[in-house]
């Protein structure tokens, strides 16, 4: 019970600040401080099926089962929602598109992979208007089948069975996408903030598409590709063709690829524009409670398909929009088209003396004909003239259209699940692709002992060993499952001519490695890791520990034919704070940086913390650079590191605008040379509390166990 006074003034004794409204945070008073925030996403507090492993439950689906009742319920038109033509086919593949197509190359961040469309901001973004509709649609099959189905594979299963009902013969399809339980907010979406605003605050120039500034693909914010009314809203084919071209480019696709998603996405479906886009609700996150979650409440609906406002614009891409047939290419190249607004006012183009039997009938009225409508992006298919070209190719031989939408859709939605050897299901496709990183099986059966000891006999250095298998290993991004030691492509371009590799030392300590692998049967991407696991026993048996790292053999060694080597380009490390590099000077501060790469890796703050300190401790810096090994003890894994960074009788002196000198107090003699990687250790009240630990008197057998469990972490991400 409030007392008297509060009662009195109406004061409510919840403390709002921490419950539901903003209150001021560290970040807000002070936002240049260091945010850990990227490194504590997704922690075991947010699931309700702690313990609970997806991968194997999946397994045990009916799968049959599953893809009956998805099937069905294409077909299942309700009232509080009702579908197109009495099918759900373009709903749900345009749910299963804006959640894989959020997906980006540079950081392999966003995707379907794990159901993120469900939170905001996305599921709140006006290019994902009324997919709130399409996830509450399947929530009976999720519902039916419980755990063992992952909203994840739900939402890509509902688009894959849509084209299928529609009559595409599809690719295949994978399972084992596991759900995630609160938005990644570690995804750089963009500064604005605005929805879909001036879309040149992207841009160095606006004009020149490939100035968009990275890792982001998206013209708008809000949107997943481009603005189909045109750059920046402004109608204009060709200009739209090259936003095209950048953004699907980002996203992983080549130009067939991308005139094959364009043409056989708009060859179903249609657009929503039929209605004051004005008398909208609020998108989900900002609607009241009593919507139900829903957004965008239209209050004109009516149980019409017909009255639904979605994008603005209006009509749908062809004659027969519940068919996979060719309607789409015949009336884009069989007609010319004009400028025109649709009801809510949205730019789009209508053909010029259309057919009768040619146009489609209306959503809701079978007697009723509607006129179709293209979009700048639609049109950008006809003028610019590599799309054109495709284009003709397509028209020319139907099935291989076919195959290579399927193929395309296939990669669009199954790019971030990551190797084939991950995939589950009895639609799974057995094919190899290139995009799918493939590597070899390799060889489990050789002495391990035996490479280990003929590694240890090579004369390499403890920085050489370590430093090489760090650099095979960090190229993993959890975001996506790329990169890592297995296929040892560090080898291979174009890693092997990466700036951050140091190519020189590189081609030194591979031309020792190699032989070993050629001698003992093992992988030279296991031999590589291997090395650095010797490199680590030899550091911490000269601080007085005998350790073994854990090791896992059966990697495989990758070739120049199994290497996408324009793709891999986009895994280059700009930073890599582990072993104190910058390519260049970034206007991000480069701990920032450091954590990006961190949180890449799936390491907490006190694996970063532990790694960080040994590697100093190793030698292990770029270059050999001495900056932040504060040890005279250097390639013995000690504690030093944290011990002479937290201690008082130094103070640190700014010498450029990444350096600092270390000097003693009294006597004003520089000890050591540190970057603000080193020193913000130090510095940062949060990682100075993990470097208080390990800088303790009883810290150094903790450190070196757990160095040895982050090495071996950064190691085995990519065995699968």
């Amino acid at each position: 019970m409030m007392d008297g006074d509060d009662k009195a003034m109406g004061k409510c004794p919840v403390m709002h600040g921490s419950m539901t409204t903003h209150s001021a945070g560290v970040t807000d008073w002070w936002p240049k401080t260091l945010n850990l925030d990227i490194l504590h996403q997704q922690d075991s507090k947010t699931t309700p099926l702690k313990g609970f492993d997806y991968r194997e439950a999946v397994k045990t689906l009916d799968f049959d089962a599953v893809k009956a009742d998805v099937t069905a319920l294409m077909t299942d038109s309700q009232d509080w929602w009702p579908a197109d033509w009495g099918h759900y086919g373009g709903l749900m593949i345009r749910l299963a598109w804006h959640s894989a197509g959020s997906y980006r190359l540079m950081d392999g961040r966003g995707g379907g992979g794990a159901g993120n469309i469900r939170f905001a901001p996305l599921n709140s973004w006006p290019d994902n208007g009324n997919l709130d509709k399409a996830r509450r649609l399947l929530w009976p099959v999720k519902k039916k089948y419980g755990n063992k189905l992952s909203w994840a594979d739900l939402i890509l299963l509902a688009g894959n069975v849509a084209y299928e009902s529609m009559g595409l013969k599809t690719f295949g399809f994978s399972f084992g996408r596991e759900d995630i339980w609160h938005p990644e907010k570690d995804v750089y979406w963009g500064s604005e903030q605005e929805f879909v605003g001036d879309a040149a605050q992207r841009y160095e120039d606006i004009m020149k598409p490939d100035t968009l500034a990275n890792p982001l693909a998206a013209v708008h914010m809000g949107l997943i590709y481009v603005n189909p009314e045109g750059v920046n809203g402004q109608p204009n084919p060709l200009n739209t063709a090259e936003q095209v071209r950048v953004t699907f480019a980002r996203m992983a696709m080549n130009d067939e690829e991308t005139a094959a998603l364009t043409c056989g996405g708009h060859t179903v479906g249609k657009a929503h524009g039929n209605g004051d886009a004005s008398v909208l609700g609020a998108e989900p996150e900002a609607a009241g409670i009593e919507n139900q979650g829903f957004g965008w409440v239209n209050p004109n609906l009516g149980g019409k398909a017909t009255n639904a406002v979605t994008s603005g614009i209006e009509g749908a891409w062809t004659t027969h929009p519940t068919k996979w047939d060719m309607g789409y290419f015949k009336l884009l190249f069989g007609y010319d088209w004009e400028l025109t607004k649709s009801p809510a006012g949205a730019w789009q183009y209508r053909p010029i003396d259309i057919r009768e039997e040619d146009m489609p009938v209306d959503p809701t009225d079978p007697t009723k004909r509607v006129m179709p409508m293209m979009t700048d992006a639609d049109m950008a298919m006809k003028v610019d003239p590599a799309y054109n070209a495709i284009c003709q190719k397509f028209m020319a031989d139907p099935e291989y259209f076919a195959d290579t939408f399927a193929r395309a859709w296939f990669k669009l939605t199954h790019r971030d699940l990551g190797p084939r050897a991950r995939y589950i299901g009895p639609e799974a496709p057995q094919e190899d692709l290139i995009w799918q990183d493939p590597v070899p099986a390799g060889n489990t059966g050789y002495d391990v002992a035996a490479v280990k000891a003929k590694i240890a006999a090579s004369g390499l250095s403890v920085a050489d060993m370590v430093a090489t298998a760090w650099d095979s290993a960090r190229t993993f991004r959890q975001s996506d499952l790329r990169g890592g030691a297995n296929g040892a492509r560090i080898r291979l371009a174009p890693q092997k001519d990466w700036e951050g590799n140091e190519p020189a030392r590189l081609a030194r300590v591979l031309s020792v490695l190699e032989p070993i692998a050629a001698e003992t049967g093992a992988s030279v991407a296991d031999v590589i890791v291997l090395a650095g696991n010797v490199g680590v026993e030899q550091a911490a048996k000269a601080a007085g520990f005998d350790v073994t790292v854990p090791f896992q053999p059966g990697r495989g060694d990758a070739t120049d034919e199994m290497t996408d080597a324009d793709s891999f380009a986009w895994l280059e490390p700009l930073a890599d704070g582990y072993r104190n590099w910058l390519k260049k000077d970034f206007d991000v501060a480069a701990e920032e940086l450091m954590l990006d790469r961190t949180q890449l890796l799936g390491l907490t703050g006190p694996e970063m913390t532990v790694l960080m300190g040994g590697m100093r401790a190793m030698g292990a810096n770029y270059g050999g650079s001495k900056h932040g090994v504060f040890t005279d003890r250097e390639g013995a894994l000690t504690t030093d590191f944290f011990v002479n960074l937290t201690d008082m009788s130094y103070k640190w002196v700014p010498k450029a605008s990444n350096l600092y000198e270390i000097v003693d107090r009294k006597s004003g003699a520089t000890k050591w040379t540190a970057t603000r990687v080193d020193l913000v250790f130090g510095s940062n009240s949060i990682l100075r509390a993990y470097a208080e630990v390990y800088a303790q008197d009883d810290a150094a057998e903790k450190f070196v166990n757990d160095f040895v469990a982050a090495w071996a972490k950064v190691m085995h991400n990519d065995m699968f």
